[in-house]
C-alpha cells in the first residue's frame, strides 16, 4: 500500500494530515462513538490523525490500529502517547491479509484508506471477515470531484485534475466518496446509510478557510507538484498559477467547497 499513496510519507504532509483531522474533527465525527468495553479496530491509521479523535471520543473503547507503513505506526504512537490516551494498541498489518480471527472485533473504523486502494471491495470483504456479525463499520472518504470555488480557476481546476489522474494512476481513486452507498452494499453490509459531509469555507468561517482551504486542500495540491510535472501533466507555470489561484479563493471574497461522505453499515447475519 505504500506506493499507491501519491502524497508521499514525508513531514510535510504529517502535518497536513493532522490540520486536517484537528479542522475536520467535529463534521466527521461528531456521531462517531463507541461504547464501553468495545473493540474496534481502525484499519490504515497512518500517522495516527485520525486516531487520537478516535480513541478521545470512546475513551472506554479499546482501539486496535494497524497500518502497513513501520514509520507512520511510529508517529501514530507518539501522537497517541503526546495524547495521554491509553486504550491504543497498534500493530503492522497489511488491510489484505489482516492477522487476526474470524469475527474478532465489535465494530471497524476507515477513513481516508479506500481511495488509495487499487481493489476496495476486496478490501472491504477482508474487513467483513474481522467484523463480528451485527457489527458496524464506519467508512470515511473524500470526493474531489465535488470541488468547487470562487473565484473559478480552469488552472486550479486542471491541478485538482491531474492529482485525480496521479491517484488513478497509482491504482488509487479519489472520486471514492459518490461510491461508498454501492460497495457497502456489494459487500455484503446491511442497514448502509450514507450522510454527506459539506465543508463551507469564506471569510465569515476563517478556521475553515485557514484549516481546510489553505492547510488541508490547497497543501495537498501543493504537494503533488513535482510528481504532476514528471507526468507531464501540467506544466510548471500552469500548475503554480492553478495552486495560487486556490490560494486566492481565501481571500476576504473568496469561497472554497468540498464534500466528504461518511457511511456506516452493519453486517447481517449470513454464511458463505
Amino acid at each position: 500500500m505504500n506506493n499507491q499513496y501519491v502524497h508521499g510519507y514525508d513531514p510535510v504532509e504529517s502535518h497536513r494530515l493532522q490540520d486536517q483531522a484537528a479542522t475536520l474533527a467535529d463534521l466527521l465525527h461528531s456521531d462517531t462513538h463507541y461504547p464501553a468495553g468495545a473493540l474496534v479496530l481502525e484499519a490504515g491509521c497512518g500517522v495516527g490523525a485520525q486516531t487520537v479523535t478516535l480513541a478521545s471520543r470512546s475513551p472506554e473503547a479499546r482501539i486496535v490500529s494497524v497500518d502497513v507503513s513501520e514509520s507512520s505506526l511510529a508517529e501514530a504512537k507518539r501522537a497517541v502517547i503526546a495524547r495521554g490516551l491509553t486504550n491504543v494498541s497498534f500493530r503492522q498489518a497489511d488491510i489484505f491479509d489482516l492477522p487476526f480471527e474470524t469475527a474478532a472485533f465489535d465494530h471497524v473504523f476507515v477513513c481516508f484508506v479506500l481511495e488509495h486502494l487499487p481493489r476496495p471491495l476486496d478490501a472491504l470483504r477482508a474487513l467483513t471477515r474481522v467484523l463480528k456479525v451485527g457489527g458496524s463499520l464506519t467508512l470515511i472518504e473524500g470526493d474531489h470531484g465535488s470541488t468547487f470555488f470562487h473565484p473559478d480557476s480552469p488552472f486550479a481546476q486542471r491541478a485538482i485534475e491531474a492529482l485525480v489522474e496521479l491517484q488513478a494512476r497509482a491504482g488509487g481513486n479519489s472520486l471514492i466518496g459518490r461510491s461508498l452507498f454501492p460497495l457497502l452494499s456489494e459487500a455484503g453490509f446491511a442497514e448502509v446509510r450514507v450522510s454527506p459531509r459539506f465543508v463551507y469555507a469564506d471569510a465569515s468561517r476563517p478556521e475553515l478557510v485557514e484549516g481546510f482551504t489553505k492547510k488541508t486542500f490547497t497543501a495537498m495540491i501543493e504537494g503533488v507538484r513535482e510528481r504532476t510535472l514528471a507526468a507531464e501533466l501540467m506544466d510548471a507555470t500552469d500548475f503554480d498559477r492553478g495552486v495560487a489561484d486556490l490560494y486566492r479563493t481565501a481571500a476576504p471574497d473568496g469561497v472554497f467547497c468540498y464534500t466528504f461522505f461518511k457511511a456506516v453499515g452493519h453486517k447481517p447475519d449470513w454464511t458463505g
